[in-house]
């Protein structure tokens, strides 16, 4: 049984993990502040015997002195970071804290995971890759970012944890993974997020026109929660330390996806079109060559079929 902490546990992804992690039969302290995650991602989880939901931000100071969960010092086996809002809505309202969590935020935990001899992971993003001149793109991309526009605090903040991950296991020498999560959905996104899979299904559940910005031919590469996490733990457990991309390389337009939305939920809204957002990128696909070489990972669900469970998961709320 190994011990991990998941930072931002209570999250959209992170609860996932949680859920895979104690599956397996591992220890989890989830660590949450609650701004954008919500306890009841991790409701069901509250009472099992090797889970604790401690209420902490990662960008204050993390003490760990062994009273938590009763561990004791020099138990943890892992730090996940997943700590950050990570929606459009969110750039436009948390820029400052999203800026911190990925500089203060990312620090102390990289400090936790070195005071404990600990594997640490990050959770960076497709952002880094900014509006893409390469495709599909690979990690050996730097990228395309404007680092003063109105999805910098992200992708910034991202790049950023990048390089302090890096210094540390330079500086250090603690074992550290780094992993770009492409595009992922499914059940617990918070269902007005803003992001295009959840706009798209609860306008459609609702009977709410389809908002597809600029001429929709832009694309994206969907990957479903489960497979995403598979990923993760994949190259938690390998031994690559990264970059490594993590998503589906299917890749759709977004007038593709919102056809698909229509037809998945049997809903007769229409498609109005609105205008690009600035900086938002044309194109994202990513080469998973890596995670298929080094860590035997792909995905396995299908679009349609990741939408239909989320369809399942939406209806009864919204």
């Amino acid at each position: 049984m190994s011990v991990v902490v998941v930072a931002g546990g209570a999250g959209f992804i992170g609860s996932h993990l949680c859920d895979a992690l104690i599956a397996r039969g591992d220890r989890v302290m989830a660590m949450d502040n609650l701004v954008t995650g919500r306890e009841a991602n991790v409701a069901h989880l509250l009472s099992h015997p090797r889970f604790t939901l401690v209420h902490h931000d990662v960008c204050q100071p993390i003490v760990f002195d062994g009273s938590i969960a009763g561990l004791t010092a020099g138990s943890i086996d892992a730090v996940m970071d997943l700590a950050s809002p990570a929606s459009p809505i969110d750039f436009a309202t948390l820029a400052l804290e999203i800026l911190d969590v990925g500089s203060s935020g990312t620090r102390n935990l990289l400090n936790l995971a070195r005071d404990h001899q600990a594997r640490f992971l990050l959770a960076s993003t497709s952002e880094v890759y900014g509006d893409p001149v390469v495709h599909p793109q690979p990690e050996t991309y730097w990228g395309n970012v404007n680092p003063i526009g109105p999805r910098s605090c992200y992708d910034e903040a991202k790049r950023f944890s990048e390089a302090l991950t890096m210094a540390f296991h330079r500086t250090h020498g603690i074992e550290v993974r780094i992993a770009r999560i492409f595009n992922t959905y499914g059940p617990r996104m918070r269902p007005d997020d803003g992001r295009v899979v959840t706009n798209f299904l609860v306008q459609a559940l609702t009977g709410a026109p389809l908002t597809v910005y600029g001429d929709g031919k832009q694309t994206r590469s969907f990957c479903y929660v489960d497979d995403e996490v598979r990923g993760l733990l994949a190259l938690l457990d390998g031994a690559v330390t990264g970059p490594v991309n993590i998503g589906n390389p299917t890749e759709f337009t977004m007038l593709e996806l919102a056809e698909a939305v229509l037809e998945i939920t049997g809903s007769s809204s229409t498609i109005t079109f609105a205008p690009l957002p600035v900086d938002d990128p044309t194109q994202r696909r990513p080469d998973i060559s890596i995670a298929r070489r080094e860590l035997g990972w792909e995905p396995a669900v299908a679009l349609r079929e990741g939408l239909g469970r989320m369809t399942a998961w939406l209806r009864p709320i919204v």
